[in-house]
């Protein structure tokens, strides 16, 4: 099957971790639009993409910023006439400190990415991928756990209007799912768990592997 005629994925969070692993994976039966921050590591997921035979199309632009969203989904569809999946794995994972100890800028930083932007993305790509188009998220329950206050309360308030998306277009589509991996290794989990032996934990490309049947899974299977 020729690139251009698979099915798009926009793919936030694409340049490190379960992301890059992921829009790696789906190059295989999607057109990968990857979104992220770090031109480096989209470039490393665009020679991996092109190695398995597929292709993938770079955007390196903050998804806080409202005004690039916008554009980059109006020229997903106007070149693709829309997406079809959309997975959402970025995350701000500001540091571990006791809740009266948080820093303005961390808090706002990690509002930021992990809150405030659901508020343009859900909207921008709801209308991307339509009734028959699929969104997945990925939950970290990490609310109420000591030093995890910042992470935590963002993540949850992430999830949170996730489920209420997939609550509300349960019957209407757009087909919305939020997965929770099983702990694998990260930049992420390091910080969080420095002891942790990381060898005993999955690589990113197997938890990818892992998700992606769930992912790929059409609603009515």
């Amino acid at each position: 099957m020729h690139a251009m005629s698979k099915p798009a994925a926009l793919v936030t969070g694409a340049s490190r971790g379960l992301g890059f692993a992921l829009a790696e994976l789906l190059s295989d039966t999607h057109h990968v639009v990857a979104v992220a921050r770090t031109v480096g590591g989209l470039e490393d997921l665009d020679d991996r993409i092109k190695a398995r035979g597929g292709e993938a199309t770079l955007a390196p632009m903050d998804i806080t910023d409202r005004d690039a969203m916008a554009h980059l989904c109006r020229s997903v569809h106007d070149r693709w006439g829309g997406a079809a999946l959309w997975v959402h794995s970025a995350v701000h994972a500001g540091p571990l400190t006791p809740a009266d100890h948080v820093v303005a800028k961390d808090w706002s930083k990690s509002v930021g990415v992990n809150v405030t932007a659901m508020g343009h993305l859900i909207p921008f790509i709801s209308a991307l991928i339509g009734p028959e188009g699929k969104a997945v998220f990925f939950d970290d329950p990490r609310g109420g756990q000591k030093f995890f206050g910042l992470y935590g309360a963002t993540k949850a308030a992430q999830i949170a209007l996730a489920r209420s998306w997939a609550a509300e277009t349960e019957k209407t589509g757009p087909d919305v799912r939020v997965l929770t991996p099983a702990p694998f290794r990260s930049a992420t989990r390091g910080r969080f768990f420095p002891g942790e032996e990381k060898d005993s934990l999955p690589s990113p490309q197997d938890a990818a592997a892992a998700l992606l049947p769930e992912i790929l899974r059409s609603r009515d299977a």
